[in-house]
């Protein structure tokens, strides 16, 4: 029995069959992770939409597992990291082998005060799940609309129209944008005819998971293990991770050249475990071979359709950079639809959601396309490179530095780009302190506000004001007890934070009001003479 029951959801027959329509101003396609989530971003903004599936479960197989610490956040703004965090796995340590010897382990969060921890893996299908859930929270807002497969879309004068089948007929939607979740073989981009060029690997990979009762883990704390050349798969790669329900996932690099469905068999599998867990018991739960892409498109916003996750950009999975990178993506264009819908900003300003997530894209690509080329050398100067590398760091720690298996996600820094002011820390992903009554990023995420650190005073320019770890104002504010805040932000210290929760602008010693109306003006994607703050 799969670890997993996936249960069918219902098809509710769409009022669009029968003459009406629900008017919502958004149309999703796709019902993944990145899919639900916009719905929910847009919910929690009163902003309408319907979301379109082909589907009626979640997704099989475990497929996207690790979620990072920027992730969590996001989606503790979404309502869901709490469950997430609960049957989640947490680890933050991982090891790196050469053959049988450990040469290099690293501590992804070392430092206390955090909320959230460095990674927790959790299969995918319990996130959509989660985001499911929480969805039908809004059902007012969110129409959810599963076996529900868009067949072809068009511009019309006031927005896209999509042509819908479905099992009980064929309909017409109209929507003002439509927001393309429909991951890496987007039928919406090719609709379209969008180039979707990049470096495409050869080299195959093996996914397991597997049932195991009794951890492989030498001390039973979870941690990600890689292996280059290990003695159980000579002359390739290894990864172990543990996820929740006694479930391992095992990656296996493969031959150049290997059939994939051959490989993807219990015959050929189990002896391949078997080896590398020894005499434990184990139940094989899902199979799966994959080659992967490092890929995005030139643009990812075109008139009303505007591209997210895995259908704007795709990386290889070392580093864990695809569904945090999409949630990224969520982020970053929620707030700014929601203000364009409302009338409170431009169309302008979903231009710099290309601009910033395209830079966050091409970023994962670069971290991602080093770690596989590591990994899998394509030139004998990338070969001699790795096996010296690898041969040095069981003796020279400078070495250790150099062996890449993934360099792991991070938040994108938005620095120099159109929104921002210059300044120090600007374009920065807020990091997450306690406080007395609470934690920081909650109280800040999901809106403009001014946040001061210290003792420092905030002007009135119509956002809310927080401040922190300073005297009692007329706004809110809060104590910083343990420190960690004004560690991390310093004092006398205010930071204009976008809904996302990257800083727009930074102002030391004094807020100067029109000098930050301005930063909020360019932030809102209006245009102003640049102010240094």
């Amino acid at each position: 029995m799969p670890a997993y029951s996936y249960d069918p959801q219902p098809f509710v027959r769409p009022p669009e069959l029968d003459g009406g329509s629900t008017g919502a101003p958004v149309a999703i396609v796709g019902a993944g992770p990145i899919g639900l989530a916009m719905a929910v971003d847009l919910a929690l903004q009163g902003v309408r939409c319907v979301v379109l599936d082909d589907n009626n479960v979640v997704s099989v197989g475990s497929r996207a597992i690790c979620w990072a610490k920027r992730t969590l956040e996001i989606f503790d703004r979404l309502g869901v990291a709490d469950r997430m965090l609960a049957k989640g796995v947490t680890w933050k340590v991982g090891r790196l082998f050469h053959g049988a010897d450990e040469v290099y382990s690293f501590d992804l969060l070392p430092e206390d005060g955090h909320k959230f921890p460095a990674f927790i893996n959790l299969q995918q299908y319990y996130v959509e799940q989660y985001l499911l859930e929480r969805a039908r929270d809004f059902p007012d807002l969110i129409d959810l609309r599963f076996l529900s497969r868009v067949t072809g879309h068009r511009a019309t004068d006031t927005g896209v129209a999509l042509e819908v089948d479905t099992p009980e007929g064929a309909y017409t939607l109209h929507a003002d944008w439509l927001l393309a979740c429909d991951g890496a073989g987007s039928q919406t981009r090719a609709r379209m005819g969008l180039d979707f060029a990049g470096q495409t690997f050869a080299e195959q990979f093996l996914i397991a998971d597997i049932e195991l009762a009794e951890s492989p883990f030498d001390q039973g704390t979870p941690e990600r293990w890689f292996w280059f050349d290990p003695e159980f798969h000579p002359g390739k790669s290894a990864l172990l991770h543990m996820q929740p329900d006694n479930l391992y996932r095992i990656d296996l690099q493969l031959d150049q050249g290997a059939d994939a469905e051959q490989e993807a068999t219990e015959e050929k599998v189990t002896p391949r475990i078997r080896a590398i867990v020894g005499d434990r018991p184990f139940r094989l739960d899902w199979l799966s071979v994959y080659t992967f892409r490092c890929i995005k498109l030139d643009r990812f916003v075109h008139g009303r359709v505007v591209f997210v996750g895995d259908s704007a950009h795709v990386v290889s999975p070392f580093g864990a950079r695809g569904g945090n990178g999409g949630i990224q993506d969520v982020d970053n264009l929620g707030w700014k639809l929601a203000a364009v819908i409302r009338g409170d900003a431009d169309t302008v300003l979903l231009e710099s959601y290309h601009e910033e997530r395209s830079r966050g894209s091409a970023e994962n690509i670069r971290n991602s396309t080093r770690a596989t080329n590591f990994m899998t050398p394509k030139t004998p100067v990338e070969a001699m490179f790795r096996r010296e590398t690898l041969r040095l760091a069981h003796t020279h720690p400078f070495a250790r530095q150099l062996i890449n298996s993934g360099r792991l996600s991070l938040p994108c820094a938005l620095d120099g780009l159109s929104l921002q002011t210059s300044g120090p820390g600007v374009g920065l992903a807020m990091v997450d302190a306690p406080l007395g009554d609470g934690w920081l990023l909650p109280l800040v995420q999901g809106r403009f506000a001014l946040v001061g650190f210290g003792d420092i005073a905030l002007p009135d320019i119509g956002l809310p004001r927080v401040g922190i770890g300073g005297p009692a104002r007329g706004y809110e504010c809060h104590d910083d007890p343990q420190g960690y805040a004004l560690q991390r932000y310093g004092t006398g210290v205010a930071h204009l934070v976008r809904p996302d929760g990257h800083v727009a602008a930074t102002f030391t010693g004094v807020v100067d009001a029109r000098a930050a109306r301005t930063a909020l003006a360019r932030a809102m994607g209006k245009r102003c003479e640049r102010v240094s703050a």
